[in-house]
């Protein structure tokens, strides 16, 4: 993917707020990139215009060859649901689904029938370790569970990008690291995984870094230099 020039504003009134200014990124496929800065620095809007959740004001991008910005809202969302993969620190699985089911609505909206969408729900939630779990409802897991259901639906339709917002947020250590392990085994299976933080620590899984602050890239360690 590569993005230039990205602007983002938001109008509140009469006043204008201009969130991202100028980003510059280029994400090769199978890098594992954490994107870094403090609340409000604009790390998670640049998230959501990666993830083709939201548009920039200016500025181009393109993902796998294609503009973004010459794309109409069900050509946007055919390629978020072939393309992207989402994990996000609230989870936002459905209370009144199983695992089972929630792992398969993606495969719903891409028009796979019952039986092909009954296997590759199994087969991820296999791969994340929980297809002993598959019929129990979201308030029967733990915290650490529902994730691992998350990661088998962002996977379920076999993207080549995964985005995860702070996807350990809300989870002790322990379960912290097995997340980040999972994610580490995908990137290495060539999965190209593109994680927002805050956290150093967190961080130190990818294998590159940028921090926005302001709304601009301030520093990359593709370079290894700050960006002033």
């Amino acid at each position: 993917m590569e993005l230039k020039g990205i602007t983002k504003s938001y109008r509140n009134g009469e006043q204008e707020l201009e969130v991202l200014k100028g980003i510059d990124l280029t994400v090769q496929e199978g890098e594992f990139l954490a994107i870094m800065g403090p609340s409000g620095s604009g790390k998670s809007t640049l998230m959501n215009i990666i993830g083709l959740l939201d548009k920039a004001t200016k500025g181009s991008y393109s993902l796998s060859g294609q503009a973004v910005e010459k794309l109409n809202q069900n050509q946007l969302a055919h390629v978020r649901n072939k393309e992207i993969g989402f994990v996000f620190q609230q989870f936002f699985l459905l209370s009144k689904l199983n695992a089972q089911d929630n792992v398969e609505l993606p495969l719903i909206y891409a028009g796979v029938s019952s039986s092909k969408r009954h296997e590759l729900s199994q087969q991820f939630l296999e791969k994340v370790e929980l297809v002993d779990r598959r019929k129990h409802l979201p308030s029967e897991l733990s915290g650490g569970q529902k994730q691992r259901v998350a990661i088998a639906r962002a996977l379920v339709n076999n993207p080549s990008i995964i985005l995860a917002d702070e996807p350990t947020g809300a989870l002790d250590t322990k379960t912290s690291n097995q997340i980040l392990e999972l994610l580490t085994q995908l990137n290495h299976e060539g999965k190209t995984i593109i994680m927002v933080t805050h956290e150093p620590e967190i961080a130190d899984y990818a294998t590159r870094k940028i921090v926005i602050r302001d709304g601009r890239i301030t520093m990359d360690t593709t370079d290894s230099v700050r960006i002033d």
